[in-house]
């Protein structure tokens, strides 16, 4: 039997939690993806297949702060900007979808830069 990737291991991990995990409007999903040099973020309502807020350490906002898109300070600076532009949405609460990715490091900086910019999950 060949040999998994680390990143199809991800992926099974990212399957089996999504069997149980869905965004309602009322309590939409925050989706996170990270790359070697980015990270990005969504505010999906999976009743109608939707993307309600945006965030990427790829924006004009961050890059103005933050150069590099891949380390921890970034993560929370796009962790803030989700959670100021799902407040202007009227979003208080949302359930966090790591994206199969470990909860350490950048997804743990993102999310505690959102909840500390008020968002509830």
């Amino acid at each position: 039997m060949a040999k998994q990737s680390r990143n199809d291991k991800r992926l099974m991990r990212h399957r089996r939690v999504r069997q149980n995990l869905s965004g309602t409007p009322e309590k939409p999903r925050m989706c996170v993806y990270r790359s070697l040099k980015n990270i990005s973020v969504q505010i999906i309502d999976d009743t109608t297949g939707s993307t309600i807020a945006f965030a990427s350490s790829l924006e004009k906002e961050i890059k103005s702060k933050q150069e590099y898109g891949g380390n921890k300070a970034a993560a929370k600076l796009v962790g803030e900007l989700i959670a100021s532009k799902a407040k202007a949405k009227g979003i208080e609460s949302v359930a966090f979808d790591r994206g199969g990715f470990l909860y350490h490091g950048r997804v743990k900086e993102l999310a505690d830069g959102a909840r500390e910019a008020g968002l509830k999950f």
